[in-house]
Formats: structure tokens, sequence, C-alpha cells
């Protein structure tokens, strides 16, 4: 920790070229107002258009704006990461490029941190410019993950928040490939707690996280933080084994009552479906565990970075067990 710099505020970016402007000009407002010392870490995760651009335009008038660039894309979870291996501020503040989450609530966010908390994430009470589909499946997302594990996850929350410099330490000892930091943050635990907002629509641009890549989040919670779909081969089995007794007095019922078990047949198709879909369902999900120890056992790096502005290139530290 770099004890003249009192906040890390850090901005994860991939094409936001429509929306960096205003995000960087309310991002100063806010922390000028605070009139404590202050850095803007903005992690360009292989932008293809103007972003990284408008980022160094702001560096060459402003030094509080740091920029961190990765060889290619690497996804929105490791670009959080990297701002907070290189953040250097006593308290670090992670929040998304399009203004859904206002930067407006971060003196509040680090008012509580004075209390004494040591993380302080902002829940939603509402999410306006988002479809019924996407409200409806992270509500179910949020409400599985919480029966699943025995983690408290707070539900209704995203990746705003603030962190105390403690709690990067240690997240910095936690080298998981495939990363749900939300999550990483309960699991290291210290005293949270949280600040309400309604969360507004997307200022401009497109959205970053769709279908495909929520589907991707929620599998990284659920397999990071949970070994419970694994058991679900078990149930599976008792269901199947009910089944087939059930089946096997089906057959006899038919047998003494008509001349011919040719009835049974739609059933015998149905239980033959029945009987694979779940087989091939547990598969994939033992398949899913097995993709994320092989990404762990092959050890990369995180990230790459091909240009720091403002910065020093260094390595993350993680503890290695030998």
């Amino acid at each position: 920790m770099n004890g003249d710099i009192r906040y890390s505020i850090v901005v994860p970016v991939y094409n936001e070229e429509a929306v960096i402007d205003q995000t960087y000009q309310r991002l100063k407002r806010v922390m000028d107002s605070t009139e404590e010392s202050y850095e803007l870490i903005f992690v360009n995760d292989g932008s293809c258009d103007h972003t990284t651009a408008r980022i160094k335009g702001f560096g060459d008038q402003d030094d509080a704006v740091k920029l961190i660039t990765f060889s290619r894309n690497f996804g929105h979870q490791i670009a959080i990461t990297a701002g907070m291996d290189y953040a250097s501020g006593a308290a670090v503040v992670v929040i998304d490029a399009d203004l859904q989450d206002p930067p407006e609530l971060i003196p509040e966010m680090i008012a509580k941190w004075k209390e004494g908390y040591f993380v302080v994430y902002a829940k939603r009470t509402k999410r306006k410019g988002e479809t019924f589909f996407k409200k409806y499946t992270a509500r179910l997302f949020y409400r599985i993950l919480s029966i699943s594990t025995d983690l408290q996850i707070p539900t209704d929350t995203g990746d705003f928040r603030l962190l105390d410099h403690r709690v990067c330490e240690e997240m910095k000892r936690l080298p998981e490939k495939n990363r749900y930091v939300r999550g990483l943050v309960s699991w290291v635990g210290f005293q949270q707690t949280a600040v309400e907002y309604e969360r507004d629509e997307r200022f401009a641009g497109e959205t970053k996280y769709p279908l495909k890549k929520m589907i991707k989040l929620s599998l990284d919670g659920l397999t990071s933080f949970s070994s419970k779909p694994l058991k679900m081969a078990n149930y599976a089995g008792a269901f199947l084994i009910f089944s087939g007794l059930i089946y096997l007095a089906v057959l006899l019922h038919l047998k003494i009552s008509t001349t011919s078990v040719n009835a049974g047949w739609n059933l015998v198709m149905a239980m033959q479906l029945l009987l694979t879909g779940i087989l091939l369902t547990m598969m994939g999900i033992i398949g899913e565990y097995i993709g994320r120890i092989y990404d762990e056992t092959r050890d990369r790096p995180l990230y790459i970075v091909s240009e720091c502005y403002g910065l020093m290139k260094k390595e993350r530290n993680v503890k290695k067990v030998v």
C-alpha cells in the first residue's frame, strides 16, 4: 500500500468508447469532493475501439489516471483482479464503466469504511432498463447459490463494492483461474456491510454481459463454492431406482390384467429418455469440475499486461505451495 494514496478506484473497461468520457468526469467529480488523495485505475480488457486513446488523453491532463492494458481479452473478473493487484490505496473501490452503478454512492461507502467495515458492497433494490428474463434469472441464480453453498454470499449484489487494502492483500493469495470475485470476497471474510441503491440503465453502448457470459459467470460461482451439484448423482440414482420399481409394478399389473405388455411401450421409452437425460446431465456437471481442475493444474498466469500507463509492471503476489 502506498501511504500517499487514500483511495484506488478500479474500473474494468472493454469497448467503452461511448461512455468513458462521462464515466471519468463523474468519477473525478465525486473523488475530488472527498478532498483526499486517490487514483483512477482503468483496466483495458482488450478493447478494440478508441477506449485506450481516450483514457490516455485523460491521463495527459490528470496524474490520478492510470491504465493497465491486457494483451487480449481475459474477462471482466480477471480485469477486476488485475486492478486490485495494482491498487495502492488504503481502500479500493471496484465499479463498472457503464454507469449503471452510480459513482455518487462512493462517499457513502467510504463513510461505512471509516466506521470500521472492511468490505462495503452495494445492494440493488431496483434494476432499471433490464429485461424481465435477466432480472428473473439473476434472482434465481442468487437463490440457487445461497442454497448450494454454506458461504453467505449477499444476494442482489454485483462487483460494485469497497474493499479495505487488507482484504485485497488476502485476495492476492487466491490464484483460482475461473474467478467469481464477489464470492471470493465473501470467502475471505472480515466485517462486511451493505449500502442500498437503485441501479440505473446503461448510460450508452452495449452490455458486456450477454447470456453466454452470464451463464459462464453463474457456473463459475456454483462450481467455485459448492460441490453439491456433484451430489446430484446420488439423488438421480435414488430417483431412478424408485422409478424402476414403479415400472416393474406397472409391467406386472399389465401382465396380469392383459394378454400383452405392449401397452407399456410408451412408458419404456419415457424411462429410457429420462435415464439418458439424467446420465448426460451428470456427465456434463462432472465435466465442468474436471475442466476447472485442468485449468488449475496448467498454472498459467491470470492475465498478461502489454502496457502500463502511469504504473509500474509487477508480478501478481500469489503464495505458492511447493
